[in-house]
């Protein structure tokens, strides 16, 4: 849903093309208690950082666990929902909160959950 995506930039009307592609456990490469999750926008990397207790709240909130294609899910969205607000193009890397985590991680379930439309 959110590993191959376009997303229109609010300020040049523009498309851009999102890919995923990594998913880094942050401890090892920077020391941060997050999951690094790596995109190609418009062909530069731009990485989504997930903070490690979005993981431990929503296990306690749910008792479902956030998997790997999920966290991806959660910063696709996050990253095109900023493209389309306007706040995202130049930058490098974005780092969420657990409540911002969470609000993505929903809006992810929604969409999936939604009915399909039949097509005409």
């Amino acid at each position: 849903m959110y590993t191959d995506f376009t997303a229109t930039d609010r300020w040049t009307k523009k498309q851009v093309h999102c890919l995923y592609e990594a998913l880094v456990v942050a401890i090892a490469t920077r020391h941060a208690d997050a999951v690094d999750i790596k995109f190609l926008v418009g062909g530069h990397p731009v990485w989504v950082a997930l903070p490690h207790p979005a993981w431990v709240e929503y296990k306690k909130r749910t008792g479902k666990m956030i998997t790997d294609p999920l966290a991806i899910a959660i910063a696709g969205h996050f990253l095109k929902t900023a493209l389309e607000a306007g706040e995202g193009v130049g930058r490098e890397m974005y780092s969420l909160t657990v409540n911002e985590t969470l609000k993505h991680l929903e809006a992810v379930v929604a969409e999936a959950e939604a009915p399909v439309a039949a097509e005409p």
